[in-house]
């Protein structure tokens, strides 16, 4: 009841901090007899890490996991999944200064907060480096699904840099071709572009991330409180520095008509159009599943801010660290690893309930 474990009967719990030893999670749920594909693991986990690009921190950590449990021989074997991602390039000094003193739309006043106490060095339990688990677990969730089921995501705007094309547009294989992923050549230079602008200016900058699932039978989701698109909202907006989820049509739906926005049948009850985004009633109906996730600014910037200690005093926050300028290219696998997690278990409970 803590909210460190997502997932019903495909779950994740993690465990660990930014600065400590290790992060690292357990995986429950996993069907037995799923050959396991480690490079594919250490693949999803280098799209992740940090100083892997030009564009993001410079801290450097291989990621390399460690299995603890639950495969054998190269199969799972039905049992929890342990594993661990021991931290290396941790520098908790460069986080002194914060010991006493609350960083703007950061986590440290809200975790001082409910618990009277908190790890200052990197921001603890809430930094971002707790995701790495999620995308092992991700990563398994897709050896786990059928080959038919495709997830994959790409940045579709930094800023006021926009990708005006469909997902239908876009080519998956071109989304690791640049350091911002995105798969549109043009607009991925423009956007690496003013990245480098905004870490030159000291400051940082958002982005959208869209994410796509096809290949998904209909029937998945449950009804009233455990829709699959419910789901997938709470796992995107578990993310770090997430602030807007939306789905199909999502707000534009909102100046329309019934008449505009109601997706037609053909004969074979496929749709015309997919406003829906894949989901009706909360329950898949075939089509892809396509939505948008926006993240906001990095909180830390290479900028002086104002803040205040404990005891109410002014304190001038120097500029400094090691932190991405912009979250959403590092993001990508992340999305892609929470859509896998919500998909995979809602996968499961179709399984227990029907002959699917």
């Amino acid at each position: 009841m803590t909210g460190n474990t997502f997932g019903k009967l495909f779950s994740l719990t993690t465990f660990g901090e930014s600065h400590g030893p290790a992060i690292g999670g357990m995986i429950d749920g996993c069907l037995a007899g799923v050959t396991i594909d480690f490079e594919a693991i250490q693949y999803e986990l280098d799209r992740r890490r940090p100083g892997q690009s030009e564009l993001t921190t410079s801290r450097q950590e291989s990621d390399q996991v460690e299995f603890l449990s639950g495969i054998f021989e190269g199969k799972t074997t039905g049992t929890p999944i342990g594993f661990i991602i021991r931290n290396k390039d941790h520098k908790s000094q460069d986080y002194e200064h914060l010991k006493n003193t609350f960083r703007p739309s950061h986590a440290d006043l809200t975790y001082q907060k409910k618990y009277g106490i908190r790890d200052h060095r990197g921001g603890g339990r809430s930094s971002a480096r707790e995701t790495a688990c999620r995308v092992v677990a991700g990563a398994i969730a897709r050896q786990m699904m059928p080959n038919e089921i495709k997830v994959w995501a790409y940045v579709s705007s930094v800023g006021e840099v926009k990708l005006d094309k469909s997902y239908k547009d876009m080519d998956p294989l071109a989304v690791d071709y640049s350091s911002v992923r995105c798969p549109d050549a043009d607009r991925a230079i423009d956007m690496i572009g003013l990245i480098e602008k905004v870490r030159s200016e000291g400051d940082s900058v958002g982005g959208v991330i869209t994410c796509v699932v096809q290949g998904l039978p209909a029937g998945l989701g449950e009804p009233v409180f455990d829709k699959i698109h419910a789901d997938l909202a709470k796992a995107m907006l578990s993310i770090n520095a997430v602030k807007g989820f939306e789905i199909g049509s999502g707000f534009a739906a909102s100046s329309m008509r019934g008449s505009e926005h109601n997706d037609a049948f053909n004969q074979d009850l496929s749709t015309k159009t997919n406003n829906s985004g894949g989901v009706q009633g909360g329950i898949t109906n075939g089509e892809d599943i396509y939505f948008r996730v926006a993240f906001k600014p990095v909180a830390t910037i290479m900028k002086d801010q104002t803040s205040y200690d404990l005891q109410g005093a002014e304190k001038q926050l120097e500029g400094k660290g090691r932190h991405d300028p912009c979250v959403v290219p590092r993001a990508v696998p992340i999305v892609e690893a929470m859509t896998l997690l919500v998909v995979a278990d809602h996968f499961l409970r179709q399984r227990v309930q029907t002959s699917l």
